[in-house]
């Protein structure tokens, strides 16, 4: 017969959970002391995590987000607060250093005008950046709103919508706003902010009814519509947190777009005019000189690649965070 296990007085005592002990016969005894451990032995596991705290996760952890929300803040900041880094007046000139290259206190010279590159580089950025949020914000909204909307009572509303959005999308965007901002005299930055919501809506209102559709027809959303949940609720407490995804990638990358469409409206002469600033009135001010001046073109045009660039690399790392597959 083999021979019975050793009883030890140590190992058949195990804690009960509640601050007791047990006595447990040989053989029996086990330990209750150490929580189970994560995937990686370092701790207990982790409470699952929801798509927007994964994806944060995933995005601190980004180089790519890293930069680009770095630049972007950088952006904001100046936006609001120019004077932090540029103490001069954008619209005070000098025509005695027109085309006058870097200085002691003008690091980027003078454009065509005498006025000081460096000074009005960094209070351009107030307009595209104002330019830019402004316009995404209406676009999202609008188009969030009907394309959801649509997607969800579908019918002849929705047949009715994506008719008008094939419309819209016929419209070659400079060329309606060569024709659309032409008559239009006033000189702020909301006729450039109305054109740009007015043929932008389209594209994320596709991307809304899209992903409203493919939300709507989910497990969690047919249970919740057989206990009886209104249209309402359905919409904003089970369908829009999870359809809403798509539409801020869109919005995040078409920010960029929008800046970059400011500058080029303002660079044909219909979107902004002088005397205000913006890095699209400059480069066509400073284009005629780009032989003798380079410098006035150089400066403000870079601003804005880098801008759009950072944009466009934050809408990218948003992108591949929120996005399951990519993963």
């Amino acid at each position: 017969m083999p021979e019975q296990e050793a009883y030890e007085p140590e190992r058949a005592i195990a804690g009960t959970g509640m601050g007791g002990t047990m006595d447990l016969g040989a053989g029996e005894a086990i330990t209750l002391e150490k929580p189970p451990e994560g995937p990686d032995g370092a701790g207990p596991q982790d409470k699952p995590r929801s798509l927007w705290s994964d994806a944060w996760h995933d995005l601190r952890r980004n180089p790519v987000f890293i930069i680009s929300g770095l630049v972007i803040l950088f952006l904001v900041v100046i936006s609001i607060w120019p004077s932090l880094i540029a103490s001069g007046n954008p619209l005070q000139c000098d025509l005695a250093k027109a085309q006058e290259g870097s200085q002691p206190g003008h690091p980027f010279g003078f454009n065509g005008q005498g006025c000081d590159v460096y000074t009005r580089t960094v209070y351009g950025a107030r307009t595209s950046v104002e330019v830019g949020v402004l316009a995404t914000l209406g676009v999202a909204v609008l188009g969030s709103v009907l394309g959801g909307l649509a997607g969800f009572f579908g019918g002849a509303g929705d047949a009715v919508l994506s008719r008008i959005t094939d419309v819209f999308f016929a419209i070659p965007v400079v060329l309606g706003g060569l024709v659309l901002l032409s008559v239009i005299t006033s000189n702020t930055v909301w006729p450039v902010i109305g054109f740009i919501v007015l043929l932008g809506w389209p594209q994320i209102s596709r991307i809304a009814r899209g992903s409203v559709i493919t939300a709507k027809q989910n497990d969690y959303v047919q249970a919740a519509r057989a206990l009886g949940a209104s249209n309402s609720r359905l919409l904003l407490r089970h369908i829009a947190p999870n359809a809403v995804a798509p539409v801020i990638v869109v919005a995040t990358i078409a920010l960029g777009t929008y800046i970059s469409l400011e500058a080029t409206l303002s660079f044909l002469g219909v979107g902004l005019k002088p005397p205000s600033v913006s890095w699209g009135i400059d480069i066509s001010a400073a284009a005629p000189y780009v032989r003798n001046a380079p410098h006035a073109l150089l400066w403000p045009s870079g601003a804005l690649a880098v801008t759009v660039l950072a944009f466009i690399m934050l809408g990218d790392a948003v992108r591949d965070a929120l996005d399951p597959k990519l993963r």
